[in-house]
């Protein structure tokens, strides 16, 4: 690693201020590198102002020693390239975590949608080649890259959710090897899908240490969960601030595995320890962290000590998945010495006590 602005190495974290981007500049800080976060809280303008990143801005501005903001956006290479200029080659790694994360929200503005996910991933990955290649790159995909294909599983119906034989051998999780032709995707789908293979791509072409993290659902406290996105924060702020929620489609037995983000951001910094070229994981809760809609509702009422005001629409949202569990073998195999330390009820309770304080 180079030494960077203050006498330390530089990380550069897109997002910064959002779930991930938030827990990974905090890590990596506390492990000795300078942070330049970048964020511009787009999420208030997918979402609404009651989902704002400024809290985690400020906490970070507030907390992290050193810790610089740039409020830009990732679409503005000129803008990008200021910064990739200030630190040059003592970038010792771009953690790319900003996004627009909404099937529903892309749909209304496909453009946009695509812009920021995949135009944004590209402006970042140039200047990365440019100013500082032998930095790692590290792009928090998505399992949306799968389109709708894990909805051909041979899935059964159980009293709670939709589960695989347990004599499957995709019970234990979607590994990397599921196509991601032949499938709709969505319009979110589609512009990850393409940030995601130009990142390989720069691994591939330009040999640089490249990885996609294709995640499940993310979660923790530092989420500023909405209505159409972080389905296990919005549900716990509507538990407790007695909001209505809606199920859409499945009987509201669609499963899903959440990872905490302090796991996805501790196997981000195991791949920065021993980068690789155009790596690609999938990862999630796997078995130790799922749960169906319905399961995530008693949970969070269980939690929150009080009944979820919640209803049911029949349609499914497009492309959304009925089951996703992550097959974790790949990425413990390459980095044996990273595990999950949240589970599925530790997550909740984290969730509720986050919003209990937030609504105090």
């Amino acid at each position: 690693m180079g030494i960077g602005w203050g006498g330390m190495s530089v990380a550069v974290v897109s997002g910064a201020a959002g779930l991930i981007g938030f827990e990974a500049a905090r890590l990596f800080a506390a492990r000795g590198l300078q942070i330049a976060g970048i964020d511009n809280d787009m999420r208030a303008y997918f979402f609404g102002a009651g989902a704002s990143n400024l809290r985690n801005r400020h906490r970070l501005e507030r907390d992290v020693k050193g810790y610089t903001h740039f409020a830009d956006d990732i679409r503005d290479r000129d803008a990008m390239s200021r910064i990739f200029n200030r630190f040059g080659g003592d970038i010792a790694v771009v953690i790319h975590a900003a996004g627009q994360p909404s099937h529903d929200w892309a749909a209304r503005e496909p453009l946009t949608d695509f812009e920021v996910n995949a135009t944004g991933t590209l402006n970042l990955l140039e200047l990365t080649r440019r100013h500082c290649p032998e930095a790692s790159f590290i792009f928090t995909s998505t399992n949306k890259v799968y389109g709708d294909t894990p909805n051909r599983l041979p899935l059964r119906e159980l009293e709670t959710r939709w589960e695989m034989p347990a004599d499957d051998p995709r019970f234990a999780g979607i590994d990397e090897s599921m196509s991601i032709d032949g499938t709709l995707h969505s319009i979110f789908g589609a512009s990850k899908t393409a940030a995601d293979l130009m990142v390989q791509e720069y691994g591939r072409y330009f040999g640089m240490n490249t990885v996609c993290f294709r995640a499940g659902c993310l979660t923790g406290p530092a989420h500023q969960g909405a209505e159409l996105h972080g389905f296990l924060a919005y549900l716990a702020r509507c538990a407790v601030k007695g909001t209505a929620y809606t199920v859409h489609g499945y009987k509201g037995k669609q499963v899903r595995d959440n990872i905490h983000a302090e796991d996805l951001v501790e196997a981000f910094w195991q791949f920065f320890l021993k980068p690789r070229r155009a790596a690609v994981y999938n990862i999630g809760g796997g078995r130790q962290a799922n749960c169906s809609m319905r399961e995530a509702i008693a949970l969070i009422e269980r939690e929150a000590g009080r009944a979820l005001d919640w209803s049911y629409s029949e349609p499914a949202r497009t492309g959304d998945h009925i089951w996703w569990i992550s097959d974790l073998q790949k990425f413990h195999t390459d980095y044996p010495g990273w595990q999950l330390r949240h589970g599925i009820e530790d997550i909740v309770a984290e969730l509720v006590a986050a919003q209990r304080e937030r609504r105090s």
